[in-house]
């Protein structure tokens, strides 16, 4: 017999009774309210009193399902619901090393327009940074036909050291200053709310709910571009540690007093992973003069060059090293790999696999599986702005809840 949850008059328990028939719907993409309350373990009562709310403010609405002609003979079909992507616009976007991605979703989660803006410089001031944002926003919503004002809410991927929780950069390589409250920044730019986190929180976001990650409660997901960074699914949830600055993968230490990194720390994993520390390599052995990028260097290797095929050598090691640690560590069922960089195999080749499944601690079980996803900047935009309706739905249904009181 399923146990009736019985929810109290509170408003945190009716926001969380919202909630969750929100998210079970979401997730369901439609479904019929008995079916609410098998997943939710909700009387049907409450769910039936729930969801005619969250019609009434607009959130959800209700559909015909198809059914086969044979069925529909048997009688009325069961009405489901649906989030009602009308409901909102949401804009999520990816500030990389060299261009802003902006990717417009309705309320559903269905893609509006895609947009990419080129970036003069890669680091720069809090306030050029948020114009530069705003730019990108606004070419974005005038390629789909409608005004900035429309959007509902805006997600932010930013690489480095984000608590997401208070819309906070500790530190960003697109930022000349630390310790940035930006979402107060940018948040007088535009009057809709701000959501900002870590880039590669938001591509496990995005491969949980688009990606290799569908359907896999636990996994780990390491971005491989200008720098390194991880995102960690567990049970469903991205963590991120008390600070918000859990999971920084590039900035574990690899080496005492090794190479200097981007975020001015030494021995960082990606002080010999991340293309600029590449680069920093090939040139500083060849004089300070030579490769401008990283296909350049890429094909330097393939030619034979012994200094560029040592420095993809060591790059390799100490990947595999990272791996191992993180296998170590967390155990997980599922590593992904994802990024613009995995165009070029010197991060998974399989001897790189290999030295890392040899420091893996050994027990009588397989190894965790290794996906290699590389995709582009909008799909990293695309999880920002999933991340976004997340947190849109959940003000929604904060104020719905309040207004009860």
């Amino acid at each position: 017999m399923v146990k009736e949850n019985r929810l109290s008059h509170s408003g945190e328990q009716r926001e969380s009774g919202k909630q969750q028939v929100i998210d079970t719907i979401r997730a369901a993409g439609s479904i019929a309210r008995i079916d609410i309350s098998t997943a939710t373990r909700v009387s049907p009562a409450t769910v039936t009193a729930i969801t005619a709310e969250l019609i009434d403010v607009g959130l959800i609405e209700e559909i015909i399902p198809d059914v086969p002609r044979q069925d529909a003979k048997r009688g009325r079909p069961r009405v489901a619901l649906k989030i009602r992507g009308n409901a909102h616009r949401i804009a999520g976007i990816k500030v990389s090393h060299r261009v802003i991605s902006v990717v417009l979703l309705d309320f559903e989660g269905n893609d509006i327009v895609g947009h990419e803006m080129p970036l003069q410089q890669a680091c720069m001031s809090v306030s050029l940074l948020c114009t530069e944002i705003m730019n990108a926003l606004a070419q974005a919503c005038g390629k789909g036909g409608f005004d900035v004002s429309t959007i509902s809410g805006i997600g932010v991927g930013l690489a480095g050291l984000v608590d997401a929780k208070r819309n906070f950069v500790y530190w960003s390589s697109s930022l000349d200053e630390r310790n940035v409250d930006f979402g107060a920044h940018l948040a007088q730019h535009t009057p809709c709310p701000i959501f900002i986190d870590n880039d590669a929180n938001l591509v496990a976001k995005a491969e949980h709910l688009f990606g290799k990650g569908q359907n896999v409660s636990d996994f780990v997901v390491i971005t491989i571009e200008h720098g390194v960074g991880m995102g960690i699914v567990i049970n469903n949830e991205i963590y991120r540690g008390s600070r918000g600055c859990g999971a920084e993968f590039g900035h574990t230490k690899v080496q005492l007093e090794g190479a200097l990194c981007q975020c001015g720390q030494r021995g960082c994993l990606e002080a010999y992973v991340g293309d600029y520390a590449l680069l920093r390599e090939a040139n500083i052995t060849n004089g300070g003069v030579g490769h401008r990028d990283l296909g350049q260097l890429v094909e330097a290797a393939q030619s034979g060059d012994q200094m560029a095929c040592s420095i993809f050598d060591r790059a390799g090691r100490m990947f595999a090293m990272g791996l191992a640690n993180v296998v170590n560590v967390f155990d997980p069922k599922l590593i992904i790999l994802s990024g613009a960089r995995l165009s070029f195999d010197y991060l998974y080749s399989e001897q790189v696999i290999q030295e890392m499944q040899r420091w893996v601690v050994q027990v009588d079980a397989p190894s965790p599986e290794v996906l290699v996803h590389s995709w582009g900047d909008l799909m990293w935009a695309k999880g920002a702005a999933a991340y976004a309706i997340e947190e849109v739905s959940a003000l929604a249904i904060r104020e719905l809840a309040s207004s009860e009181k």
